[in-house]
């Protein structure tokens, strides 16, 4: 899917046909139709267009011919939170985004959620899609916290499969957000220096707070995969505990139900046995029976097995 727009600060958002000097490019699950398409109009590599449509592409930037490539992960959320590739293309003329999947952020310059931003301004209209990337991180974190949170209410009320898988979901999710955070810094530094873009004043400024809120969203999800983990851990051991209590109660009952089974079988014996003349042999071997599981009953109970 192909959209096109054309902005100023003034103005509001047009979507146009054709591709026209100025406006924004953006590319969603393309088809090599609309990307040779792309290419043809703006003469951007295409390999730069289709460096996002693989899912593993990590942040990198690259610069042809007046043409930078900027590739960048994001965070989204459909049955799973993953992080994906978006590239951004920045030509003399034209600004261009691409994706595999659709990102609520970009839904919102083209609906006109956004208002501040012009797609002739493209180091401006860099800077502002940076920030909507850091804070779609930050919002997916807090998310995340939010789960933990409730998980973890959930089990102190009974452990169950179900909400230890949940939680190692979010470890994982955890550990590849921090690996794009930290690549995408080392990309948000080397734009910093001013050689890749063209930066202005304000630009510079705004960049400075992305790298910031970068290493905070960084130094979040590090803070959280410890927590996790450690949750986790301590689950596993609380688990192993109770089975270990299981184990010993289990144990010491079937000790205690053996105790009249094994005297039983002595004396089931064809052998000269004690008391076997007496009449009342069975209430005597019976008692002697009922006293020695009470006295076992009493030291498993003294040993907390019980």
């Amino acid at each position: 899917m192909i959209t096109i727009i054309r902005k100023t600060l003034n103005s509001e958002v047009e979507e146009i046909k054709k591709i026209l000097k100025g406006s924004w490019i953006h590319l969603y699950k393309p088809t090599d139709e609309e990307i040779k398409r792309v290419h043809k109009k703006t003469r951007i590599p295409l390999d730069y267009l289709r460096a996002a449509l693989d899912e593993a592409e990590r942040p990198r930037i690259e610069n042809e011919k007046n043409t930078t490539l900027i590739i960048l992960r994001t965070a989204v959320k459909n049955s799973i939170v993953k992080t994906i590739p978006l590239s951004i293309i920045i030509t003399p003329n034209y600004f261009v985004t691409v994706s595999l999947e659709k990102l609520d952020f970009i839904e919102d310059f083209f609906t006109g959620k956004i208002k501040n931003f012009s797609t002739r301004k493209r180091s401006r209209l860099l800077m502002q899609i940076f920030v909507r990337i850091i804070r779609t991180f930050i919002k997916h974190l807090n998310k995340i916290e939010d789960e933990i949170e409730l998980t973890e209410y959930h089990l102190k009320k009974r452990l169950n499969n179900e909400d230890i898988i949940k939680l190692l979901k979010h470890e994982k999710t955890l550990v590849y957000f921090n690996t794009s955070l930290l690549s995408n810094g080392s990309v948000l530094e080397r734009i910093s220096k001013g050689r890749i873009i063209k930066l202005y004043e304000e630009d510079e400024d705004i960049l400075d707070d992305v790298i910031i809120d970068n290493k905070q969203a960084a130094e979040m999800t590090r803070v959280f995969s410890d927590i996790l983990s450690h949750t986790t851990d301590a689950y596993a051991s609380l688990i192993n505990n109770n089975l270990n209590v299981v184990m010993k109660f289990l144990t010491a009952i079937t000790i205690i139900l053996s105790i009249p089974m094994i005297i039983s079988g002595y004396y089931g014996m064809n052998v000269k046995l004690p008391i076997q003349q007496n009449p009342q042999a069975f209430w005597i071997i019976l008692l002697i029976s009922l006293i020695i599981m009470y006295l076992s009953t009493l030291l498993f109970a003294r040993k907390n097995w019980l």
